[in-house]
């Protein structure tokens, strides 16, 4: 399976971006699936994550402000970032966990720049 992200790019402070995860095998097969973002010189961090049950939790700074979805139609993971802020500026990059017989497998996507200026 593979994953690739789309829907980045530079949007003014205030705007909205929706991020896509689409999915080369069923977006249902994955259990969790989740976006973070990582900036130059910091660490990853987990921005928000969604269960195999549709269950979904958020990191404090983008609670009230970003929605974590999986869009069967579209056999994407989607994130839709309102009300962004340029400390929201970063990489985003989609992770999903496939649990079969033979184990756990994670996958990665190449990530998307996002840029929010002031």
């Amino acid at each position: 399976a593979q994953l690739v992200e789309s829907g980045g790019g530079l949007v003014q402070a205030g705007g909205s971006l929706r991020l896509s995860c689409a999915g080369t095998a069923s977006i249902l097969s994955f259990s969790t699936m989740t976006w973070y973002r990582q900036v130059p010189g910091k660490q990853r961090e987990l921005v928000a994550r969604i269960t195999s049950g549709g269950g979904a939790d958020y990191a404090d700074f983008v609670k009230g402000r970003f929605t974590i979805s999986r869009e069967v139609a579209e056999n994407s993971l989607v994130l839709q970032m309102n009300s962004l802020k340029p400390e929201d500026t970063a990489v985003y990059t989609c992770s999903a966990v496939l649990l079969t017989m033979e184990g756990r497998s994670d996958f990665w996507g190449q990530g998307t720049q996002v840029t929010v200026s002031s």
